[in-house]
């Protein structure tokens, strides 16, 4: 079995703001340069369980990236992973937004199913564990910029 990637990090903000800016904000904060086309107009995260979420570039074309299977907000948000691969090969992220007092929130991430992928697996982890480092940083100005959408 290959271990899930876990993160955790605070941020200074509600729960229910960091939340927003996850979901309905990723547009505003997910980098270009960690989509599918490298071109993306624009980044969907759609609410609710069975919600897509996908990128879309400036002549319309939509790359899905996964599917939302829990959401409870602002606590907890879960979905299947399959940026550029076939959903068939979905990995699972769970984020827990932890309230730290009304202005304190701690974001704690489990990236899993690995171990599915097969022979690939380890070689997806490194990489997703290297995206994560690029990735969050990004999240992080957005929630301190005040950005939901």
């Amino acid at each position: 079995m290959t271990d899930p990637l876990k993160l955790s990090f605070d941020v200074a903000c509600s729960a229910e703001h960091a939340f927003a800016v996850w979901t309905s904000g990723i547009g505003t904060w997910w980098p270009r340069d960690h989509t599918v086309t490298g071109q993306a107009d624009r980044v969907v995260l759609q609410s609710g369980v069975g919600g897509r979420i996908y990128e879309r570039t400036s002549d319309g074309v939509e790359h899905d990236w996964g599917e939302v299977i829990v959401w409870a907000p602002p606590t907890q948000l879960a979905y299947l992973w399959h940026i550029g691969q076939d959903r068939t090969d979905a990995t699972e992220v769970e984020i827990h937004f932890v309230a730290q007092g009304s202005a304190s929130t701690r974001i704690e991430i489990e990236h899993r199913g690995w171990e599915r992928l097969g022979a690939v697996g380890e070689e997806r982890r490194s990489q997703n564990r290297g995206g994560w480092q690029t990735l969050l940083p990004h999240f992080e100005a957005a929630v301190a910029e005040g950005v939901t959408q």
